[in-house]
């Protein structure tokens, strides 16, 4: 199962007892804020879309706030931002709809944070399955998961600035 593989993983840098289990879903930004009494743009959410070549995945890490740039999403990864659907979810990024994480994930996920992760001290990314998470500052994402590196592909909606 996928919250094993995840806790797995956290296990190498000593965090597997970090994971916060919930007693509802928190599939959804507003569900997991909900559940863990937090403002919807501390959940780092991460969003999974196919990557250049056949069978490969991007995974972006952003704060429960922003929406993909489109442009911007082409400019850093020189293709247009296309996410996965269900039936790609867990074969590309090892996890089931609702639980993707950037923990763990096979070869052909690569995982990139985005800098609307920067405004806050601390996150909740999920761990594997639809009702979990782990509290880690924007450094500790990046250095748990492996990071590729930093971009900026998402934008605040106008509605929310």
């Amino acid at each position: 199962m996928s919250i094993e593989s995840a806790r797995a993983h956290l296990a190498r840098f000593g965090r597997e007892g970090d994971v916060i289990e919930t007693s509802g879903s928190s599939a959804t930004v507003e569900l997991a804020a909900a559940e863990l009494g937090v403002e919807p743009a501390r959940i780092a959410k991460t969003l999974a879309f196919y990557g250049a070549e056949e069978g490969t995945s991007i995974l972006v890490v952003a704060a429960g706030d922003v929406r993909v740039d489109n442009a911007a999403f082409k400019r850093t990864f020189g293709l247009k931002a296309r996410m996965l659907r269900t039936e790609d979810v867990e074969r590309l990024t090892g996890h089931a709809p609702g639980g993707v994480c950037p923990f763990a994930n096979p070869e052909v996920a690569s995982v990139h944070l985005d800098e609307s992760l920067h405004r806050f001290g601390t996150l909740f990314p999920a761990v594997g399955n639809a009702a979990s998470a782990i509290e880690l500052s924007p450094q500790e994402i990046s250095e748990v998961a492996g990071a590729i590196g930093w971009v900026s592909v998402t934008k605040v909606p106008a509605d929310r600035v």
